[in-house]
């Protein structure tokens, strides 16, 4: 645990405790904890069918005013989960939160990603696309699923950037580049200068308005924020199931820019 706990957070800290103990409990080795100090943890969720198996790898940091006053930072591994369906789940969890506010949560946005890898097993199912649905099985089961866990070091200081208010929303101008095509694939980049990871969020629900974005087969991004306050970087990536390529975006990033988004 971390050394000093304010005394406003001893409530939140104590409840964080029972509740992960409790999730062990219940969901044995699929729950992980990455960095017990940090509050950063791991669970692999499946939708327990032995045909179609679909899984989804949810990794969360709470932070110190978790549950009182915050929601769990989080963010949701699966190849097959792109786009509009990715948005979709999202707004589910974020309305759990808001359900329950003040409330320990984590078990239900677990059952929540769960019932949805059942419905999504179910429309594959009822669409009759054998090839599509052999691949997202594929897809599912690849260790590309279980993210590098060392990218989840984030120290609790820089979390609470993931969670600042509407002046940090607002959309940011969108560059879109000329489209690419070699070897039958076709590559097309989108540009947007950002200031906090909730302003990925908002370029990319903005961005999935484009159908012909939305259905991409990878959509890969990457963004690199620079927070001058602690002289250090916030940054991520997203391969979309094409290994490796967000790593690889990021890297552009690391060697260019220092405040950007890149898909």
């Amino acid at each position: 645990m971390a050394d000093t706990i304010p005394p406003e957070n001893e409530e939140d800290l104590q409840a964080q405790i029972e509740e992960v103990e409790a999730l062990s409990s219940i969901y044995g080795d699929e729950w992980c904890v990455i960095d017990e100090a940090s509050r950063i943890f791991c669970i692999k969720i499946s939708n327990d069918m032995d045909e179609r198996k679909l899984t989804a790898c949810l990794q969360i940091i709470l932070p110190p005013d978790y549950p009182s006053a915050a929601p769990p930072i989080y963010q949701i591994n699966a190849a097959w989960l792109r786009g509009p369906e990715r948005t979709e789940l999202a707004n589910s969890l974020e309305d759990l939160y808001v359900e329950h506010a003040g409330e320990s949560i984590l078990y239900l946005w677990v059952e929540r990603i769960r019932e949805f890898l059942v419905e999504k097993s179910q429309s594959l199912e009822t669409v009759n696309q054998p090839e599509n649905v052999n691949m997202t099985a594929e897809e599912a089961d690849d260790d590309d699923d279980v993210p590098d866990f060392r990218m989840l070091k984030l120290n609790t200081e820089n979390a609470h950037l993931f969670m600042q208010d509407s002046d940090d929303e607002e959309l940011p101008p969108i560059k879109h580049g000329n489209a690419i095509t070699d070897r039958r694939s076709t590559f097309q980049p989108h540009l947007a200068p950002v200031l906090a990871p909730r302003q990925v969020k908002t370029v990319l629900e903005k961005l999935y308005e484009n159908k012909k974005i939305a259905s991409a087969t990878h959509n890969i991004y990457a963004y690199r924020i620079y927070c001058e306050d602690k002289n250090s970087f916030l940054q991520d990536c997203e391969d979309d199931g094409e290994t490796a390529a967000g790593g690889r975006l990021l890297h552009l990033l690391q060697v260019n820019f220092n405040t950007l988004f890149l898909t």
